[in-house]
């Protein structure tokens, strides 16, 4: 099977060899969004009306990254003199395809000797914005399915472990647990049906990642999947999708298709004796469904609601067999690790958080979009560096990581390295990668606020403590935003916290509180602040010490 890898490869580089240029169009959500289609189309149409079309091709790819500059546009982006074009539009198509032989349009000229693009190292999106994603041979042709096959052909199921555990991947979907252990723990467990999960409900607010990868690169995601499904001992894989994300799911369902043709997916796979079917499961908003064992009773057909744990899916999961869960960005760094060696993952970033991580960029910066850096990167170089700083010239106040389960990081913090444990010491968590950065303007009661009303929406109400105690927390927030809080509601509030923390049934109302915890604890004078206007000066200060004491 390694022939034919070689033999569509060969074939594909010699398909590009043929065209002088090669014009790429964001067809990401994203730049979608601006009109990048009837871009692309108009760009066709250009290219054939001045006869170009034997030398020049028109591309539909991936997320470029940089989304506030889209729609975006990269000229031959794989030779030297890479020409990239920002916040293009229909009537620019003629000038683009009239200066491919002579002089680039300087007026939508957009640098890429900037920390944005240089100061990243990419892994799982090392194929995003360079392949047409719904083309296999393209993904091919940059080693796609070489690590299936290396599994398949030259490793034992221990030895696909063994990389995996070397590598120190933990979890991107927000918890970090080491991925080895866990594969390790679903192939130990007994049983001779198991399952994968691929878990792609991304629900955080301002959170991006999983459906880019999703949209840009689906066959690194059906790969990594393969890979697992070989190491643990399954045949079948579901992955579960937001149905918000209709894009993302079209062109799933077109790598399947295309894998399956290719024998990548299904019965013998590249003439082995391995077999592995992926289907995919709709998700209905449910962000709740995020966790593994709501996300496992939604795809078994029931009501998205989690479950105690012990057991863990490893041992009892998806129909009471043995199931892995991992989420998109993890799986998307399975291939590259197989073909690489786990010791060359390690080596990146930094302590016990290897590798490299995903974050979307959003909020008061300049440059939102979509990074990927290395773990330990701090975290005022992804602000002022990558990012580029604050949007309108003012100052950062605080950055927002982990979504809903996430605390808010003060501008004194900034040093900070980005890793598991760094932003855990600081009352927050890495999360899935969203990261909304705020500036001076921001009332971090009102995030607060903002981020508990998701979550008592977004609460299954199976467990009180979550069901109850995220309406009573909305409500004392409420307050506060009001300026009608007093003393009491701050102190019902902190005992509020404990209790959901402690109390809850699953990760959504165990995490609840912490946007309120973080705020609480490094923006406490906005609290204070937010007092009735009759407890201000002296009084109101006697009885917070009250309080405190």
């Amino acid at each position: 099977m390694f022939d034919r890898l070689e033999e569509i490869t060969k074939a594909e580089q010699e398909t590009a060899g043929r065209f002088d240029h090669t014009v790429d169009v964001c067809v990401a959500a994203g730049c979608m969004s601006s009109q990048s289609v009837a871009i692309k189309e108009a760009l066709e149409k250009e290219v054939e009306a001045h006869g170009q079309g034997h030398r020049c091709r028109v591309r539909g790819t991936g997320c470029m990254g940089l989304c506030a500059a889209g729609p975006l546009i990269t000229v031959d982006a794989e030779k030297p003199g890479e020409i990239m074009y920002k916040q293009v539009t229909v009537g620019d198509a003629a000038d683009i395809v009239a200066s491919l032989d002579s002089t680039p349009v300087e007026r939508l000229r957009c640098r890429t000797d900037v920390p944005f693009f240089q100061r990243q190292k990419k892994i799982a999106l090392e194929n995003s914005g360079l392949i047409d994603p719904e083309r296999i041979e393209e993904y091919i042709a940059r080693e796609g399915y070489s690590g299936l096959m290396r599994a398949l052909t030259e490793m034992s199921p221990s030895d696909v472990i063994d990389e995996v555990v070397a590598s120190g991947l933990r979890g991107r979907g927000g918890g970090g647990y080491p991925t080895g252990l866990k594969w390790t723990t679903v192939a130990k467990s007994d049983g001779d049906v198991k399952y994968v999960i691929c878990n792609a409900d991304e629900g955080d607010p301002g959170a991006f990642m999983d459906r880019s990868v999703l949209e840009s690169d689906p066959h690194r995601i059906l790969e990594g999947m393969a890979i697992a499904g070989y190491a643990i001992g399954a045949s079948q894989g579901y992955v579960y999708v937001r149905g918000e994300y209709p894009t993302a799911v079209a062109r799933l369902k077109t790598a399947i298709r295309q894998a399956r043709r290719a024998n990548m997916l299904g019965s013998g796979i590249g003439g082995t004796l391995f077999n592995f079917h992926v289907d995919i499961r709709l998700g209905a908003g449910a962000f709740v469904c995020g966790e593994e064992t709501a996300l496992i009773a939604s795809i078994e057909g029931k009501r998205g609601t989690p479950r105690p744990r012990p057991p863990y899916p490893a041992e009892f999961g998806l129909w009471g067999r043995p199931t892995l869960i991992n989420n998109v960005e993890t799986f998307a760094n399975i291939a590259p690790i197989i073909r690489n060696g786990g010791d060359w993952y390690a080596r990146i970033g930094s302590g016990a958080s290897k590798g490299t991580k995903v974050f979307a960029l959003a909020g008061s910066i300049i440059n939102t979009g979509l990074i990927e850096v290395p773990m330990g990167t701090p975290l005022r170089e992804i602000v002022y560096e990558i990012g580029g700083g604050i949007s309108g010239g003012g100052e950062c106040k605080a950055i927002q990581t982990g979504g809903p389960s996430g605390g808010c990081i003060p501008a004194g913090y900034f040093d900070t390295p980005v890793d598991y444990e760094s932003l855990s010491a600081l009352g927050s968590i890495m999360g899935s990668g969203g990261m909304i950065v705020m500036d001076e303007s921001a009332s971090m009661v009102d995030v607060a606020r903002y981020f508990m009303e998701f979550c008592m929406t977004e609460s299954c109400g199976r467990c009180v403590p979550c069901r109850v105690g995220t309406v009573h927390m909305h409500n004392i927030l409420d307050k506060f935003s009001r300026h009608e809080a007093t003393p009491h509601d701050l102190e019902l509030l902190e005992k509020l916290c404990d209790m959901v923390r402690n109390t809850s049934l699953c990760g959504l109302g165990q995490t609840a509180p912490n946007p309120v915890m973080s705020t609480l604890r490094y923006f406490r004078d906005e609290y204070m602040d937010c007092m009735m206007p009759e407890l201000n000066g002296a009084e109101r200060v006697g009885e917070l010490m009250e309080v405190a004491r």
